[in-house]
């Protein structure tokens, strides 16, 4: 058996072996295991049962994980990706009113599509129709909206009538462990310690254990929550995607995922040393897998499933083959068996892991042109829109209406494909649609 595990991972073509491949994965788990929790959490907010979001999470990430290994041979991690769950309980279910059966369906509509994409060969010509420097600003709009998220929900950033957002009171004992576990976590990435954000969130919890501040569960260890509350909840609402605003949601669902996980996969392949002629081998596969897994949890009643940046702590340490992502997620379902422990997951536990991965998806933006502006322009605004109207989807829509304007201004209309206008029309009515509600 082990001599057919060699052989099917290349394990001696990548020169690596079965122990640093099964370290790696281990690596890459502890590395971003705390969706598990934070997961529950946000998509909690939206009303959805916690203890089934819980399961969904485990086993669509351990399947995306399985998959990404087997069928596209890679060691990149998947799971609910964080930003588009935010977009999914506090743009989509709490902003704009919308039932979380409806945004699940959504979830499944757009996974549909994200499918198609991928086996029709659709997927270069979407690329090349958005511009690099706003799927940049996408991605960084992305980390200062969940920063934003973690900021407030820790209690560190709280509402103000008079200047709209404040320091927070300084005299409360859960705004200093939202402190304290940003210090750790801090201290633990910047040390480029594998697992930063998850010890981070261990070590605030055992402080707000000790302190008093999180009760202490009656145990630890139990069976896996029910997924009945939002099993195939998805199939049974498609039908309420019946106006222009739920296809919006759709396409934000689709274009976020879509463009988040492309760029991670091929930084993280850059990473691994995977790149050929600037172009990623499998990589049809890697969004096939990547698709599968998210269509299986929309279905499982989880958010869109998307490539994990914190699969670099696995390729750091020597994960070079798929083995690496199947280990991880062999791991999510051992992972099953911990629910007991999201009562202790505050939001203050959880503030830190979001704050971080905010500074981690923001380094894109040092890919954008900013001197240009036509280009720095609907960049920006997608960049600041998106925490500032506590929305995703405003942000973007806001980047995408301006773009055709700023490049016409620059004489470099021609430069914009026929789908960016058409996005821009898409855009203006989404947010006629949202003024006259």
């Amino acid at each position: 058996m082990k001599e057919k595990i060699i052989a099917y991972f290349e394990i001696n073509e990548l020169n690596t072996t079965v122990k640093r491949e099964f370290l790696a994965g281990f690596t890459t788990f502890i590395s971003m295991a705390y969706i598990l929790f934070v997961n529950p959490t946000v998509l909690g907010a939206s009303g959805m049962d916690e203890g089934a979001v819980f399961t969904a999470t485990a086993l669509a990430s351990a399947l995306g994980c399985i998959l990404m290994g087997i069928f596209a041979k890679y060691p990149i991690a998947t799971a609910p990706a964080l930003g588009i769950n935010a977009f999914f309980a506090y743009s989509v279910c709490v902003g704009m009113g919308v039932p979380w059966e409806t945004a699940l369906a959504g979830v499944f509509v757009a996974s549909l599509i994200f499918i198609l994409i991928t086996v029709f060969k659709l997927r270069e010509l979407i690329i090349d129709a958005i511009p690099a420097d706003l799927k940049y600003a996408i991605s960084g709009g992305i980390g200062l909206f969940i920063a934003f998220l973690g900021l407030s929900e820790g209690g560190i950033i709280v509402s103000n009538e008079s200047t709209l957002v404040a320091l927070g009171p300084l005299n409360v004992g859960s705004t200093w462990l939202t402190i304290f576990g940003l210090v750790i976590t801090a201290i633990m990435m910047v040390r480029r310690v594998p697992g930063g954000i998850f010890i981070g969130m261990t070590a605030t919890t055992i402080l707000g254990l000790v302190t008093g501040l999180i009760e202490v569960p009656t145990k630890i260890v139990s069976s896996a929550p029910s997924l009945k509350p939002t099993f195939l909840v998805a199939l049974k609402h498609v039908g309420d995607i019946n106006s222009l605003q739920l296809w919006v949601v759709v396409l934000t669902f689709l274009l976020v995922t879509f463009f988040d996980t492309a760029g991670t996969l091929v930084g993280l392949a850059n990473q691994a040393g995977f790149m050929k002629e600037n172009k990623m081998p499998r990589v049809g596969k890697a969004l096939a897998a990547d698709s599968t897994a998210m269509l299986a949890g929309s279905l499982l009643g989880t958010s869109p499933v998307g490539a994990y940046v914190e699969s670099s702590a696995g390729i750091a340490v020597g994960g070079r083959s798929g083995l690496t992502a199947v280990t991880t997620g062999l791991f999510f379902i051992v992972g099953l068996f911990f629910s007991p422990l999201l009562s202790v997951v505050t939001s203050q536990v959880t503030a830190p892991a979001l704050i971080v991965v905010g500074v981690l998806m923001a380094q894109s933006l040092s890919q954008i042109k900013w001197k240009e502006m036509e280009i720095a322009i609907p960049s920006f605004l997608i960049l600041l829109g998106m925490p500032l109207t506590y929305s995703i989807s405003d942000g973007i829509a806001l980047g995408f209406i301006f773009y055709p304007i700023t490049m016409i201004a620059a004489k470099r209309g021609k430069e914009v494909s026929p789908i960016m206008y058409a996005l821009f029309f898409v855009f203006v009515g989404f947010m006629w649609i949202l003024n006259a509600s």
